[in-house]
């Protein structure tokens, strides 16, 4: 029958159109959230707490290396505590290694490299991998709503785990 034809023509037309545009907004929200990363990072690097604490939403829960959970503003008042201390310099590096985009829901699998510079000048590493869940506000930002941090493994000697 032609009109099945042209249905089934049009309904195979519609989806080959929709695969591509659903493909470029989860792409368009992934280097968004990229950028948002990176602003943080350069925020925090910059000592600017208030900036810092704009990526994590109020209702933000999060898990930390066993510590008790924590909120919003435990984790701000922990950003303004230790950005305000003069004495230690502290800079984070991030490396993104996946982001999972499902409508105005993000996973983004992920390790941060934390550098503390001491007063006498030594430098303490720690590496925190770790998963954020974030959630698209209504003015369209990324903001963590919940994440989850864990010890790294460590290496032995001979670099095997």
């Amino acid at each position: 029958m032609p009109s099945d034809n042209a249905l089934a023509s049009t309904v195979l037309a519609l989806l080959l159109l929709a695969v591509p545009a659903t493909y470029a907004a989860a792409e368009s929200a992934e280097d968004t959230i990229r950028a948002t990363f990176a602003q943080w990072t350069k925020d925090f690097n910059d000592g600017n707490a208030d900036a810092a604490c704009r990526l994590f939403s109020p209702e933000l829960r999060y898990d930390f290396r066993g510590y008790p959970e924590r909120n919003y503003n435990d984790v701000c008042t922990l950003l303004h505590r230790s950005l305000a201390d003069k004495s230690k310099r502290y800079a984070y590096a991030l490396e993104l290694r996946e982001i999972f985009v499902s409508g105005d829901l993000a996973i983004a699998r992920l390790a941060w490299t934390l550098n503390v510079t001491l007063p006498t000048g030594q430098v303490v590493t720690s590496v925190e991998p770790g998963m954020d869940v974030l959630r698209k506000s209504p003015d369209g930002q990324w903001k963590i709503i919940r994440y989850i941090a864990y010890e790294a493994p460590e290496l032995r000697k001979d670099g095997g785990q």
